[in-house]
């Protein structure tokens, strides 16, 4: 069952995919990589394979996971620096 959840990009990711932030109706992390990748095409698909996800503020490369409704998954890229 898919719920409406908020995608946030930061950094690299934000810029392949042209936006801040969106709202999408995803039922998995999965489900919804799929949605964004179709939308926003190769180049964001090409930095999501070194992208981590926060759902909801925790880190997560599990993407057979549940979105809850309302969840909030921000979209991080490595970041430089320490």
């Amino acid at each position: 069952m898919a719920a409406s959840v908020t995608v946030r990009y930061f950094a690299g990711a934000r810029a392949a995919a042209g936006v801040e932030t969106e709202t999408r109706d995803a039922g998995t992390l999965d489900e919804l990589v799929g949605q964004i990748v179709e939308t926003h095409g190769e180049r964001l698909e090409k930095v999501l394979t070194a992208c981590s996800f926060l759902v909801d503020g925790t880190q997560t490369r599990d993407r057979s996971l549940a979105l809850a409704p309302g969840a909030v998954v921000d979209v991080l890229p490595p970041f430089a620096g320490g």
